[in-house]
């Protein structure tokens, strides 16, 4: 039976460790971020389905910012420094309680105020201000990097505090400024000595991230479906959804884990930026996994009558963030491992026919079908599966 102890020196991980893997206490904190994801995919939902999605468009990705860019920080922190004692379970758990106050913010955020989500983000981010802190007294050899990012991270919680006094008019500027300095934070701090990340266990944790955004898609569209029903009239066209959903979850799950995220990292951080590019890009990949669940269920009241003059509005808010995904796709994952015409051409292919089926009046299927036809060229087409 493992002992727990109570204080741990937090020194830095062996970025070559054999076996490293996600923690339970790891899985746990991503499942609560996706509470958050899952109210802002919903708002995302409702807007659209009232008719009003480029309105909503912003908030949803500042919100999405504020939940991924806190996960985003604590994992790469994790993966040079967990050392898992009660400490580190403690600052853990107040990213945890940071991140659930963020979520009953996320809907003030769609009607302009982001004071809950702001002290929501500022509880998570003082969590892991305070994990920096340790691991600059703990760790003499990386102490100048621990500092800068200790540094970095308070003087921009105090600017985030401050943007809260900003007059509305200019709030999205000031927030465009925030994104900026939050980016330089960890370019700035690992400059000269980078801490000790784990590829493979990095991408880990964003790979099981993104099967728990997909499967909150399901739960969206599930929830949605059955709402849809609850009527007296049967809606046949609900089961185009279905099976286009279905076909979409099940093809984006399979393109993102047919190749190995670790060795796709790996040789990302040989390229000029290449980490940063890897880490940062994944924005994308998870706010377009979310947007494709609020997509869906916009799908399911545009059939069921829920919303007027939808049908535009919810078919792209399938097709576009899958036509995104598919491009984070090939530029993350795909490329680093083949970046040849074979795999190019027929990500590009599908992108496009996945944006041309907004023509049709079946967005949602005819997208499913496109993107379970390139998992089955990309399978014929890689020699390592067709030699096996």
């Amino acid at each position: 039976m493992p002992v727990i102890t109570y204080v741990r020196r937090l020194r830095a991980r062996d970025p070559q460790e054999q076996g490293r893997a996600a923690t339970p206490l790891e899985l746990l904190t991503d499942l609560c971020y996706v509470v958050a994801i899952a109210q802002a995919a919903t708002q995302l939902h409702h807007a659209t389905t009232e008719g009003h999605l480029a309105s909503a468009l912003l908030p949803f990705g500042m919100v999405f910012f504020a939940i991924w860019w806190a996960w985003l920080n604590f994992t790469w922190f994790s993966s040079a420094y967990d050392n898992d004692d009660v400490i580190h379970r403690l600052l853990t758990i107040l990213q945890i309680l940071g991140s659930l106050v963020l979520a009953a913010g996320v809907e003030d955020v769609f009607a302009g105020d982001l004071t809950l989500v702001v002290i929501g983000y500022v509880i998570m981010r003082v969590g892991l201000l305070a994990q920096w802190l340790r691991a600059a007294h703990d760790d003499p050899t990386h102490r100048a990097t621990t500092l800068r990012y200790a540094l970095g991270i308070a003087l921009v919680q105090v600017a985030w505090v401050g943007s809260l006094f900003v007059p509305r008019e200019a709030a999205l500027w000031a927030f465009l400024i925030l994104i900026i300095a939050e980016f330089s934070v960890p370019i700035l701090a690992e400059r000269h000595q980078p801490t000790t990340w784990h590829a493979h266990h990095v991408a880990e944790r964003y790979s099981l991230l993104f099967v728990i955004v997909l499967g909150e898609t399901i739960l969206s569209t599930t929830v949605a479906i059955q709402q849809g029903l609850s009527g007296d009239r049967l809606v046949p066209a609900i089961g185009l959804v279905v099976a286009g959903g279905v076909l979409i979850v099940f093809s984006l799950w399979w393109l993102y884990f047919g190749r190995s995220g670790g060795e796709a990292l790996e040789c990302a951080h040989g390229e000029p930026a290449g980490e940063y590019v890897w880490g940062f890009g994944h924005y994308f990949i998870f706010a377009a996994g979310a947007a494709i669940g609020a997509g869906l269920a916009a799908r399911v009241g545009y059939w069921t009558g829920e919303g007027e003059n939808i049908g535009t509005a919810s078919g792209l808010l399938v097709t576009v963030p899958v036509a995104i995904l598919l491009v984070a796709i090939w530029l993350l994952l795909v490329r680093q491992h083949d970046d040849t015409v074979r795999t190019w051409l027929p990500f590009a292919l599908a992108t496009v026919a996945t944006l041309a089926s907004n023509l049709t009046p079946y967005p949602e299927l005819i997208t499913g079908v496109v993107c379970a036809a390139l998992v089955a060229v990309d399978l014929l087409l890689r020699p390592d599966v067709s030699r096996r």
